[in-house]
């Protein structure tokens, strides 16, 4: 598979052993989905990565720019239809140590790489299954998408049966948060539910926009904390991410489900959001 890949502004792969996000997970990313060479929700990321930088202290004068250029640079190379355009930042290169001095200049990521055609899940749904590594509750942290993952591999870890498309996570109360690389929804008697993502997990920017788009066309969605039992009763779940977009679930364990209305009419209001 090919990739392409910008570092500080320039084609390469090379990174200082001596950077932050090398070294601790200093760091932030977004992935957006590219279609037709159009960057999807591309201010929701940018938006979020800004904020996020600002949480961390990271400096981020100048960053949409730079990325922009980047963009623009990798789209005019882009052979794919459907890629995935990776921007990941992070506090840049310094001394050995913890403390983050103040004059570091932040290192900057893009990459460009191919998405798998998912289409069919999209269709039919998806299996799941729970998984037994729970998230750390740290507010401080809280909706970020930071370089430190290492929760969601442990637990990514914990199936390799290909008919398994995720695995949901919850805190270590026993709250359900999320997927490893997804956000969930489920439907009750006609009322949209989804975790909230206050104390861990991934805010998504592809939650938000099927929050404002549920709120504006189908009324409210309920944000709280919910246990496993939430979707045992549930009527239809359903999962999200922006690469994967929205997939229906059909079974979670001993679980199952059959593709919702609900689903349905967001898959359809999401492909009108887009406008591809």
């Amino acid at each position: 598979m090919q990739r392409l890949i910008r570092v500080n502004g320039v084609s390469g792969h090379q990174l200082e052993v001596t950077d932050r996000g090398l070294c601790y997970g200093d760091g932030l990313f977004e992935t957006i989905k590219v279609v037709n060479n159009k960057p999807l929700l591309w201010d929701a990321h940018i938006s979020r990565l800004l904020a996020s930088c600002l949480r961390l202290g990271i400096s981020f004068d100048g960053l949409e720019e730079r990325f922009k250029a980047d963009l623009k640079a990798l789209l005019s190379l882009n052979p794919y239809e459907t890629a995935a355009l990776k921007l990941t930042i992070t506090r840049g290169s310094g001394p050995r140590g913890y403390f983050p001095a103040n004059d570091l200049q932040p290192t900057t990521i893009s990459a460009l790489s191919e998405v798998s055609d998912f289409s069919i899940k999209s269709i039919d749904g998806v299996r799941l299954r729970w998984c037994g590594t729970p998230l750390a509750i740290n507010p401080l942290l809280a909706g970020m998408k930071h370089l430190n993952r290492l929760e969601q591999v442990m637990a990514r870890k914990e199936w390799d049966d290909t008919s398994i498309s995720e695995g949901l996570m919850c805190d270590m109360e026993g709250y359900l948060v999320e997927g490893t690389m997804s956000n969930v929804f489920w439907v009750k008697q006609d009322q949209l539910y989804t975790p909230d993502i206050d104390r861990c997990g991934v805010a998504g920017v592809l939650r938000q926009t099927i929050i404002d788009i549920a709120n504006t066309q189908l009324g409210p969605v309920v944000v709280g904390r919910f246990s496993e039992r939430a979707l045992k009763d549930a009527d239809e779940v359903f999962i999200c991410n922006s690469l994967i977009d929205i997939w229906p679930v059909v079974q979670l364990d001993a679980k199952s489900w059959e593709v919702g209305l609900t689903t349905l009419r967001l898959q359809a209001f999401l492909k009108k959001e887009y406008n591809v």
